[in-house]
């Protein structure tokens, strides 16, 4: 098996294993974010969390093969293993936060990471905006500060969980709004079926193993998730297997077979026959063309 494949970002390998949070102010004059673009340009994965408040300008990203466009006074919460990459900036001005997944605790990574959706991006009011301004003050403040005073890293901790939890209270506000037609029910099943898809899609192919394992029926499953999402059960698992076959052609050196074996594939040949069907072209069409493209969409 062939070991290059999209590179992983170590914390430690950016920031150093002083603190399990970094944050940085930047600003278009300084460069800063052009400065490592000769890294982030480089479609890459992280560890941990990438967070990005921009008080000014526009910063692009591509995310999961989805163009991301953060302008101002918006907030993206860029969770560990998502493919992402730096595509320009624009006359910018904001902060960016870094910190160890080892700090979020089990329901804010969950309300975060198994969402509808594939990016936390917020739009903030201007009470919000000042929230956050003051919030990141002190926490650059503190972590500016010798490390060895008193409660140092109780305060730190305490200042991270503000940012955390403010974040997935807006958050779920958003996706509230989005989801509110639907019974309380319906969604949570739609999330449970999300999440089970995201950690099972290598070894569960079918809508039945989804539905035998929360103890619904296919139809029902199917019925209640497309309700929620616009989409039935056999659109979502295709979307999430041939999203992955998607990244690892487009950022890796993976071998197509080599590929088909990692998604769970024991025959590579019906692995190409169902790519081509789901997304239109050969995987060896799709990874010739990479080139010519500055982002995908699944």
């Amino acid at each position: 098996m062939s070991d290059k494949n999209i590179p992983v970002y170590q914390f430690e390998e950016f920031f150093g294993n002083e603190s399990e949070v970094y944050l940085f102010p930047f600003d278009s004059s300084e460069d800063l974010i052009l400065a490592h673009s000769n890294k982030i340009s480089i479609p890459h994965r992280h560890d941990h969390y990438c967070c990005f408040f921009l008080e000014e300008g526009t910063i692009d990203f591509n995310i999961d093969f989805h163009p991301v466009q953060v302008n101002q006074n918006s907030l993206l919460v860029s969770y560990p293993g998502q493919v992402h990459q730096f595509i320009s900036c624009r006359e910018y001005k904001g902060w960016a936060l870094s910190f160890s997944a080892g700090l979020v605790d089990d329901n804010a990574r969950m309300l975060i990471e198994k969402s509808f959706e594939n990016v936390a991006l917020l739009t903030l009011k201007s009470e919000e905006i000042d929230w956050f301004k003051k919030l990141f003050d002190l926490i650059y403040t503190v972590l500016n500060i010798d490390n060895k005073a008193p409660f140092n890293a109780q305060l730190r901790r305490s200042l991270l969980d503000s940012f955390v939890y403010q974040a997935c209270y807006l958050y779920q506000l958003q996706q509230e709004a989005r989801t509110e037609k639907h019974t309380s029910r319906n969604v949570d099943i739609a999330k449970r079926f999300c999440t089970l898809l995201q950690k099972n899609f290598k070894v569960m192919k079918k809508p039945s193993e989804y539905a035998e394992k929360m103890n619904l029926s296919v139809s029902y499953l199917n019925d209640t998730v497309k309700s929620v999402t616009g989409f039935s059960l056999t659109y979502l698992i295709q979307q999430e297997i041939f999203g992955e076959a998607q990244r690892l052609l487009f950022y890796s050196e993976m071998s197509v077979k080599e590929i088909s074996y990692n998604l769970g594939f024991e025959d590579d040949k019906y692995f190409i026959r169902l790519f081509g069907k789901t997304i239109g072209t050969s995987p060896a069409s799709f990874r010739k063309n990479r080139v010519n493209r500055s982002f995908l969409i699944v």
